[in-house]
């Protein structure tokens, strides 16, 4: 994101006269108006006039970044009309984007529901635990790639994809065993999926890895098989695998518990064992920066710590009693953004500045945040 979002309502500033039919600046044609406009910040812009606000959600603008956010509504306890069996077949995701310069939530275009879109994230068999919902940010597209249905089974046949700056939701190349629980990843515009479970388990499909390459033509996707896991135990809840300086790096489960690293070489195509420092400071929730820097939340201490690949240890970046519990978290444009716990809300912090600064980003009325992302904004032609 470009700007500090704040969580109240915009104001709007109106000092120049909007008419002249929209005029960008006097005296010069729209094209050399837009060079000169586009190096100013676009919180600049949106505050000036209307013309230039506009000119923010063009396609041919530079876009700013956004947050993309998954939420599951938060529904009253009992309806007039519940569904036989206390379960919902519809599908219980929104997707909503927070613009961080006018601090206004906007909801996505529908996702294609052909087949039926169903996503479970809570179901009454499983009372203490939601069901994942595994999500990527591949080359500024949003990546859905695994989930369940109200009847447990994979939600997912292939991957599916929204690419912002043409407001566009399609379907990635066919997934060979669809499946929940497993391992998502993604380095140099290369998705990666291991393990997991299908219908129901097999032992071969918990040790595969396959990968689709974005960076293709789209006639070209497909999923490849790749070097399999020594063993199953990557598949017994949802595993995020964090791209590095060219490998992906996960661990087995959350939490405090006793926990199996994992390290694969997208190059050579091979896995390693973990660095002991890495695994023993990896106590929550972790993200890449640009594939470059680590960073990691220990729940319990609400630390934000970056790992130090040189020294193999982790240094505390920044340490705050909103971040206890944190669920998940994402990095990107030098922020790292956390959902608190049970959802409630998502906490952004500034990494790039000294010391780190920090602020909240409120969701939408009776919505519980599920994922985070941060990608373009999104084009409109209602500006």
């Amino acid at each position: 994101m470009e700007t500090t979002p704040q969580c109240t309502n915009p104001t709007h500033y109106d000092s120049f006269d909007d008419s002249e039919n929209g005029t960008l600046l006097p005296g010069l044609p729209d094209d050399l108006a837009q060079r000169c406009l586009s190096s100013l910040s676009p919180s600049l812009l949106f505050s000036v006039c209307h013309p230039w606000r506009r000119l923010l959600y063009f396609s041919y603008f530079p876009p700013f970044f956004s947050l993309y956010v998954l939420f599951s509504p938060l529904h009253c306890p009992t309806t007039t009309n519940p569904v036989p069996g206390g379960v919902d077949p519809q599908n219980s995701i929104e997707f909503f984007s927070f613009d961080p310069i006018s601090s206004s939530w906007t909801p996505l275009p529908t996702p294609p529901q052909n087949p039926p879109l169903h996503l479970l994230h809570r179901h009454p068999s499983f009372l203490s635990r939601n069901l994942p919902i595994q999500s990527l940010t591949v080359s500024n597209h949003l990546v859905l790639i695994a989930a369940t249905t109200h009847k447990l089974f994979p939600a997912l046949s292939s991957p599916l994809v929204f690419h912002p700056e043409s407001n566009s939701w399609f379907y990635g190349p066919q997934i060979s065993t669809p499946r929940r629980w497993c391992v998502t990843g993604s380095a140099q515009g290369v998705v990666y999926m291991a393990s997991g479970v299908g219908s129901h388990y097999q032992g071969d499909i918990a040790r595969s890895m396959e990968r689709w390459d974005l960076n293709k033509k789209r006639e070209s996707w497909c999923w490849e098989n790749k070097a399999p896991l020594k063993d199953g135990r990557f598949s017994r809840e949802e595993v995020e695998a964090v791209g590095y300086r060219g490998k992906l790096c996960m661990v087995n489960v959350k939490g405090k518990a006793v926990k199996e690293g994992a390290v694969y070489d997208v190059e050579l195509d091979k896995w390693e064992e973990m660095p002991q420092g890495m695994v023993a400071g990896w106590n929550g929730p972790a993200a890449t920066m640009d594939e470059d820097v680590i960073y990691v939340i220990n729940e319990v201490k609400g630390r934000l710590s970056k790992y130090d690949g040189e020294k193999d240890c982790w240094e505390k970046v920044i340490e705050l009693e909103q971040l206890k519990r944190a669920e998940k978290i994402t990095a990107g444009r030098g922020k790292i953004c956390v959902i608190s716990e049970k959802g409630e809300r998502i906490i952004v912090v500034d990494v790039k500045d000294k010391p780190a600064r920090f602020w909240e980003v409120a969701p939408p009325p009776r919505m519980e945040v599920v994922a985070v992302h941060v990608l373009p904004r999104m084009i409109s032609r209602q500006h």
